[in-house]
């Protein structure tokens, strides 16, 4: 058995296609006419854009219209002048072939965005790496793999699926995905989640001891993969994938039902999102509302600043889409981790402990922040919006955003554009330092938000994209859970709402212990609402309380995740 990173649930059971891509050879070549060489690769370029929109399109039409944003973005980093423009004055400048000119420039932009450490960075490095080959391929005149031509019962295993690749797939034929590179956030990852196929990525090495044509088992629910399984392993994966199709179809009958627990307490199950588009599957999987509009999304690919207007349409689709249901939406959250150039943001030495977040809008108010509280307010005239401020570390930061809140609902009142006068203000609990004075907080702010996944990163001092540290990043972790119970304790005696953004809270040995915590809002991605809601159904939170009590005398990690595990598993 081989055990990677669970990166969409299911079982797939099938026959091992290993797909590989043919290895271009990009030399260095002198051109005699510069000229000609841009018009040619101004041809690829077109080639490449039109096969993307393509691809795109079948995917808005299979899928939906948010999964085939990812190759949508991929159009806009090819026709982004930056990138083109530097791809045309080298081969002008140094008079050499596009193919070399391509794989110099996408390779700089790539070994950037992989360098910042951050994980929507790595994707944009994976994306940058993908257009590469596409345009050099064209120039080249080399076929891609047909993936979308495999047969009926095919797992597909390769060293890394690019975007492009994975949405060429089948989902009627292939019947599982196995990398050896990636991660859950990876745009392949969050494609094959999309198409529902089983799979597990990060495998190091797994294309050395497997071959075409092997049996192979993908449970993509815990992230393990097993190689011609014996007759009875067989036979218990079997009878395991038909339990997960039929209670994914029973899942359905929780549409519509409120999200209450056995003893009746009432809690709210919401969803992360990044885009407007995204609030379709929310509505989809029956969503309660947004308990996170990641903002950044809207800054980003681009080459300026998303106007107030630009941003005011998006936050007001969201909200009239939302028709009265809450959007809590994150006021921009960037640094020196992300790269974006108009922005003019020098490059942190440690980004994530650095000028970002509300840091840098609070230094950036004129060009910046205003513009975005005034859309943000103005918005909320059309829907239930509520404003959360990220990576808060000190009640003068909060003070000084409510202040300016202030300041531009009286430009607002003197202009008379509406606004909803009673828009809540509330903060992202996501420092060691905000978890302290919690209670300090909870007495000034409207609703607390606790983004785990920082949480657990700045409690624990671990960098959670490395690897040779990673175990230690666990929201189980005694400090964490501790961190968690705090905040909520804090937020619940000054009588406001508060819920919980990151990974954990769709995670089904973490809920529990929410519950008997006393979380109002549970907030995950919208495929995830309809499990955790049949969960929450089947607990009473006074049977709990024991639960969580004994989760917390434990003194290590492994001791915590094993008794939840146990308890989870009755």
């Amino acid at each position: 058995m081989y055990k990677g990173t669970n990166a969409s649930a299911g079982i797939g059971i099938g026959k091992v296609v290993v797909v590989e891509e043919q290895e271009l050879v990009i030399k260095r070549e002198m051109v005699t006419d510069p000229q000609a060489e841009i018009q040619r690769f101004k041809g690829a370029l077109e080639t490449s854009m039109k096969q993307t929109q393509d691809l795109a399109a079948d995917l808005a039409t299979r899928v939906g219209e948010k999964e085939a944003e990812i190759l949508n973005g991929h159009v806009m980093l090819l026709s982004d002048p930056m990138l083109t423009g530097e791809i045309e004055t080298m081969i002008m400048n140094d008079q050499v072939n596009a193919e070399f000119a391509i794989e110099t420039t996408c390779t700089k932009f790539a070994d950037m965005f992989a360098s910042m450490g951050d994980e929507l960075m790595q994707q944009r490095a994976t994306d940058m790496r993908d257009i590469k080959t596409r345009m050099q391929k064209v120039l080249l005149g080399v076929e891609s793999v047909d993936i979308a031509a495999l047969p009926e019962g095919s797992v597909i295993l390769a060293k890394d699926l690019t975007p492009s690749m994975t949405a060429g797939i089948d989902p009627e034929n292939v019947t599982g995905i196995v990398t050896e590179l990636g991660g859950r956030t990876s745009h392949s990852a969050i494609l094959a989640r999309a198409l529902e196929i089983p799979a597990v990525v990060a495998l190091a090495g797994v294309l050395e001891h497997v071959k075409n044509g092997d049996t192979i088992i993908v449970d993509g629910s815990i992230g393990d993969v097993i190689v011609n399984p014996e007759a009875d392993v067989l036979a218990e994966y079997q009878g395991k994938r038909e339990v997960f199709l039929r209670e994914k179809q029973e899942l359905e009958q929780y549409i519509g039902k409120p999200s209450i627990t056995k003893d009746g307490v009432h809690v709210e199950i919401v969803a992360n999102i990044g885009k407007p588009e995204d609030v379709d599957k929310v509505l989809q999987y029956d969503g309660e509302g947004v308990g996170l509009f990641r903002t950044e999304f809207l800054f980003m690919d681009r080459t300026a600043m998303p106007t107030e207007e630009e941003q005011f349409e998006a936050y007001r689709k969201v909200a009239v889409a939302m028709d009265g249901k809450p959007v809590i939406i994150r006021t921009l959250d960037i640094g020196g981790d992300k790269e974006i150039p108009y922005m003019g943001l020098e490059k942190d030495e440690n980004p994530f402990l650095g000028y970002r977040a509300v840091r840098f809008c609070l230094d950036r108010k004129d060009d910046v922040y205003r513009p975005q509280l005034r859309a943000l307010l103005r918005a909320s005239a059309f829907g239930n919006i509520k404003i959360m401020v990220p990576l808060v570390t000190c009640i003068e930061e909060y003070r000084q955003v409510k202040a300016l809140v202030e300041e531009i609902k009286n430009e607002l009142d003197s202009k008379r554009i509406a606004y909803n006068k009673d828009i809540q203000l509330g903060i992202m609990v996501e420092t060691a330092a905000a978890s302290l004075i919690a209670d300090i907080f909870a007495k000034e702010v409207d609703f607390f938000s606790i983004g785990t996944n920082d949480l657990t990163q700045y409690t624990m001092s671990v960098d959670r994209g490395n690897d040779k540290i990673a175990y230690l990043y666990s929201t189980f972790n005694p400090a964490v859970l501790r961190s968690i119970k705090r905040i909520i304790t804090c937020a619940r005696e000054a009588g406001i709402m508060v819920g919980m953004c990151g990974e954990a809270a769709s995670d089904p040995m973490m809920i529990p212990l929410l519950l008997a915590f006393g979380l109002n809002e549970f907030s995950m991605s919208p495929s995830a609402i309809l499990r955790a809601r049949k969960m929450i159904t089947e607990y009473s939170t006074e049977e709990l309380q024991a639960v969580a009590d004994k989760a917390m005398s434990f003194a290590t990690t492994k001791e915590v995740e094993d008794y939840m595990k146990e308890f989870v598993n009755q």
